[in-house]
């Protein structure tokens, strides 16, 4: 996979996806139980109405480096969301993920993980990106190890990970001949 960042503020792009900051229109429909037309059939999901339902609390999470759609590159679709909880704490932000149930299984959850991570350890006071996942959710579990997350241990039902920079990280050199 490859990604590339826009200049400040704008979106991210993967090889199939894009990852935009949530457009102020859009927030107001979810809060409005509404509908726009690129969405996927199953987009939002009950999640992405709870993050969304935060924003006002946490303007923060629309900026640069807070939450984002996932959209096909393909279809134009949205079909899920991203973000990072900011501001970072100690160097660390927490990211949290979900891709519409139509879309699982395509590796999307992994690509818009790692581009989002390679972006948010761009930033000056980060060094850390952290996730936690529901222990019975194998399949998230599942996307943060592919996204090349470290396992860091479990307690109340949760898993917890993290990555550090530098992201991702360099391959072992080669053993000598």
């Amino acid at each position: 996979m490859s990604s590339f960042f826009s200049p400040a503020g704008a979106d991210l792009v993967t090889d199939r996806l894009v990852l935009r900051i949530w457009p102020r229109d859009e927030v107001d429909a979810v809060l409005r139980d509404a509908r726009c037309a690129h969405w996927a059939d199953d987009f939002p999901t009950d999640g992405d109405r709870v993050v969304v339902s935060l924003f006002g609390e946490h303007p923060e999470w629309l900026g640069e480096y807070g939450h984002r759609q996932i959209i096909e590159r393909d279809s134009g679709l949205v079909v899920g969301a991203l973000g990072l909880f900011w501001p970072p704490g100690d160097g660390t932000v927490e990211l949290g993920y979900g891709v519409a149930a139509s879309r699982r299984g395509r590796g999307y959850a992994p690509e818009s993980v790692r581009a989002l991570t390679e972006f948010a350890l761009t930033a000056a006071d980060v060094h850390t990106v952290s996730a936690r996942v529901e222990l019975p959710n194998p399949s998230s579990v599942r996307v943060l190890e592919k996204a090349g997350f470290r396992w860091l241990g479990s307690g109340e039902g949760l898993a917890r990970f993290n990555v550090t920079a530098p992201y991702p990280a360099p391959a072992p050199a080669p053993a000598p001949a």
